[in-house]
């Protein structure tokens, strides 16, 4: 355990976050996903993937020099669908700064969570509840603990 950190971040996740450089992809996703097609699996089948979100968005910067650094899979059959769960992630994103997710076809977020640096495979139940997210940078003048002033 670590003071400030949540403790959903664990060992091997906060391994994941430190890692992925600018530009990088990290890809929350349901019970339900065949994770196995990614290239790192992180499970948390203890927490729902709002609850993971909330938890990896209070240390990861949000890459603002790409259109959409949230993306999450469309209903398929009803792309205007908005599921309870991607309300919940949208909320989320927006109060720690993101833009809400946009939507991407099933198969195409399938493409994209393949070539993402880490697939964190969380227990949430519901359908739907995916998102991949575009790392960004943090910027010379934003303070770090123990900057000195």
């Amino acid at each position: 355990m670590l003071i400030g950190i949540d403790p959903l971040l664990t060992p091997e996740l906060l391994h994941a976050l430190a890692a992925m450089g600018h530009g990088d992809r990290i890809v929350l996703v349901d019970g339900n996903y065949p994770a196995t097609r990614g290239r790192r699996l992180i499970r948390q089948p203890s927490a729902d993937t709002p609850r993971v979100l909330r938890a990896i968005l209070s240390l990861l910067p949000c890459d603002t020099y790409v259109d959409d650094p949230a993306q999450i899979m469309e209903v398929v059959g009803d792309p205007n669908a908005v599921p309870s769960v991607v309300g919940e992630m949208n909320a989320i994103l927006t109060s720690a700064g993101w833009p809400k997710a946009i939507g991407v076809e099933r198969h195409a977020f399938y493409e994209g969570a393949e070539t993402a640096y880490a697939i964190v495979q969380t227990g949430e139940r519901r359908f739907y509840g995916n998102v991949l997210l575009t790392k960004g940078v943090i910027a010379p003048d934003v303070s770090m603990p123990g900057d000195k002033a």
